[in-house]
């Protein structure tokens, strides 16, 4: 998450009478301005809310009860609200004037310290952002979901809320929905109750939180139910569809709750935890309290597990819940003790699974990430609000490496502890952390702060002296570059001594990926023969160009357990042994890939340019491969369908509406492709007047944004 400071104000003399008025006219108001922010005189303690949904209408209709003490008198309180429709406020039920200017609902009244106050809000919401209804207008029976992503401080677009993640509240949640259909949200489901068709789901929360971080999610799920060697209920949600994906999916899940619980020594906040998959999702996870909302892209089977798992997403968001949940940041500036800390543990938990030499060269492969920034004059300090992902995950993962060094293991773990112990339910800044880490060690960490939190380059020299003295692989690998350049030897001699005297695959994988072009045919021979599956796989993703001689042993690359290097493998071979087409699309017809379908649109595309192959089957396929631009289908779905119909084939009229229909997505993402795709095609005439006529059929957002395009062209 990216959180944004005020801008820097410029004045010149010009304007400077006119902003004297200004000034004035704030400092007249500035009592109103700074309760408006910071509230600092009341206290909200708990909120009850009770909510409705209609997902044909998008709308939600409820109410929220708060409970707040005031500890010093005040004339207002107010809530931020975007865009809700307020009917009724009381407090202490009875009616109260309050103001509602679409983005905050202000209470006037005269309230007395050191008294206790309920507040009661009815509304209505038509949420444009932060709640998303997927799949209700279509005919495809069981993918209609309702999902939140509050994202920071965007909850106030369905509940009367706080903005500011220093509000911290016990929130309880009744839900009323279709009762054919599963809800789930923050807290342990405490009741149920049936009433005219609906059900309405009770959950209770017994610790207080940020607002940010309250969600539901609806949609038809099946659960698996585990529980922690601590005994936290653990709720595994699944599409009834994937009940076989449910094992290599959530796959060491309990594994990595219990070692966070044992490496961070302080218990789980929270009564329960929960997980569910969501289509569509903006991020590959998000940490809303005791219940993680992911992107079903991270559903798999157990081939996909092997290229790519959700154990880093599983273990990062899990331990959101004690770094960001339970002790949050103050404001942006302190970002990193969110992102860095939740990347950092899920890449100790990852150690703990894989081996120490897999978490070293995570940590190399962002090293060289973060270099790079710096290299472009682009590096970020952790201090800034501003930065990017790569700063505030990856930097801060690294700052945290180095930290645990610089104090030494017991230090690193007794400073954690107490920080969780201190600030928990609370907020901090970066300061407020390094001041606990101090206090054990009675060190000044100040030349730290320095180097890795305020400086904006990142220090790529001593992460590599790092990286040598704790790492045999990369010790031997930067062994191996150094020989590279200064060895008279030809480079395969180099390479193969290095070879026999290390066993691990993953340094055997990166010296293939970096110098694959120095082996010759017979050396490719003899690791295609013999070495791993991660081995092959970087032989399959590096070379582009397949000698005859080898062509046996690259097609035996096809039967590998492993979905990136069969769709290598299948363009690679289809280009390279154009006579052997047939062969290869047979091979590997049927097989889907990832849940983006990447290896079935490679196939569908493939074996529509292929001469001759299965013509009684050539307009099934077409309309096969057309129909993933549809919205039933998830957007990594579409957007892969998109790419090859546009590259290789050409759009139909349906596809063009998907298209259209695209550019209004919920996902920026996906949206900002699709609106580049279509301003490409608005370029050519034909395409111009097609979209043209197909207008008729857009919906008003959709004619709008065309409307906007066709008038610029």
């Amino acid at each position: 998450m990216i959180y944004k400071t005020n801008g820097i104000l410029h004045l010149n003399i010009a304007n400077f009478n006119r902003m004297k008025f200004v000034i004035l006219f704030l400092a007249l108001h500035s009592c109103l301005v700074v309760h408006s922010q910071h509230q600092d005189k009341v206290d909200f303690i708990q909120g009850k809310v009770d909510i409705k949904i209609d997902p044909m209408t998008e709308t939600i209709a409820g109410s929220v009860t708060y409970k707040l003490e005031v500890l010093q008198k005040v004339d207002s309180v107010f809530l931020d609200a975007q865009n809700l429709n307020v009917m009724g406020v009381k407090l202490n039920n009875k009616k109260v004037k309050a103001t509602n200017n679409s983005k905050r609902i202000v209470v006037h009244k005269r309230f007395k310290a050191n008294k206790t106050y309920t507040l009661d809000i009815t509304y209505a919401a038509n949420p444009k952002q932060t709640v998303y209804f997927l799949g209700w207008k279509d005919d495809l029976l069981g993918n209609e979901q309702v999902w939140t992503q509050g994202q920071g401080k965007y909850t106030s677009h369905w509940l009367p809320s706080f903005d500011d993640m220093t509000e911290k509240l016990e929130y309880d949640l009744d839900i009323s929905f279709d009762k054919t259909y599963e809800v789930i949200a923050n807290g342990a489901l405490v009741a149920t109750k049936e009433l005219d068709g609906l059900k309405k789901w009770s959950f209770d929360m017994d610790s207080s939180m940020s607002s940010y971080l309250l969600a539901f999610a609806i949609g038809d799920y099946r659960k698996k139910e585990v529980v922690s060697s601590t005994g936290v209920p653990i709720s595994l949600y699944f599409y009834p569809s994937d009940s076989a994906m449910v094992e290599p999916t959530y796959r060491y899940t309990t594994a990595i709750f219990d070692f966070l619980e044992k490496e961070i020594g302080v218990p789980y906040p929270w009564q329960n935890y929960k997980e569910v998959p969501v289509r569509d999702f903006l991020y590959a996870g998000m940490e809303n309290t005791g219940t993680t909302i992911f992107s079903d892209s991270y559903v798999m089977d157990s081939i996909a597990f092997v290229d790519r798992n959700f154990v880093n997403v599983n273990a990062h968001e899990m331990a959101h819940q004690w770094f960001g949940n339970l002790v949050t940041e103050v404001d942006g500036s302190s970002h990193w003790l969110h992102e860095g800390f939740a990347t950092y543990y899920a890449l100790l938990a990852e150690k703990e699974l894989f081996g120490k030499e897999y978490y070293y060269w995570k940590l190399y492969e962002t090293a060289n990430q973060l270099k790079e920034l710096s290299n472009k004059n682009m590096g970020e300090a952790l201090i800034d609000p501003k930065a990017g992902s790569l700063t505030f995950y990856e930097k801060g993962a690294w700052a945290l490496h180095v930290l645990r060094h610089e104090i030494g293991e017991n230090d690193f773990r007794q400073g954690i502890q107490r920080y969780l112990k201190k600030y928990g339910f609370k907020n901090v800044t970066i300061d407020n952390f390094l001041k606990e880490m101090e206090m054990g060690t009675h060190s000044d960490l100040s030349a730290f702060r320095n180097r890795w939190l305020v400086d904006k380059n990142f220090p790529f020299d001593e992460a590599k002296t790092i990286l040598e003295r704790e790492s045999e692989d990369l010790k031997t690998f930067f062994e191996l570059q150094k020989d590279m350049m200064t060895s008279s030897k030809d480079n395969e001699s180099i390479i193969k001594k290095y070879w026999k005297s290390t066993n691990s695959d993953q340094l055997k994988a990166k010296i293939t990926r970096t110098y694959y072009k120095s082996l010759s045919q017979d050396f490719i021979r003899e690791l295609l023969g013999n070495e791993s599956m991660l081995v092959r796989q970087a032989l399959a993703t590096s070379i582009v160009q397949l000698p005859l001689d080898l062509k046996s042993e690259y097609e035996s690359l096809l039967n590998d357990g492993s979905y990136i290097t069969k769709e290598e493998m299948l363009y690679k071979l289809w280009i390279n042994y154009p006579n052997d087409r047939e062969k290869y699309l047979n091979c590997t017809k049927g097989i889907i890939g990832f849940s983006n379908k990447n290896i079935r649109i490679l196939w569908l595309t493939l074996a529509l340019l292929t001469k001759d192959y299965e013509p009684n089957n050539t307009n099934e396929y077409y309309l096969e491969l057309s129909r993933y631009t549809s919205p039933v289908y998830s957007n990594e779905v579409r957007q892969g369908a998109f790419q090859f119909l546009e590259q290789l084939i050409g759009f139909s009229d349906n596809n063009l509406l998907d298209l259209v229909d695209a550019t209004q997505h919920h996902s920026w993402q996906f949206r900002k492709y699709a609106r580049s795709l279509l301003d490409q095609l608005l370029e050519k005439k034909e395409y111009k007047d097609r979209i043209d006529r197909l207008s008729v059929k857009f919906n008003k957002e959709e004619l709008r944004y065309i409307s906007n395009k066709l008038i610029s062209e």
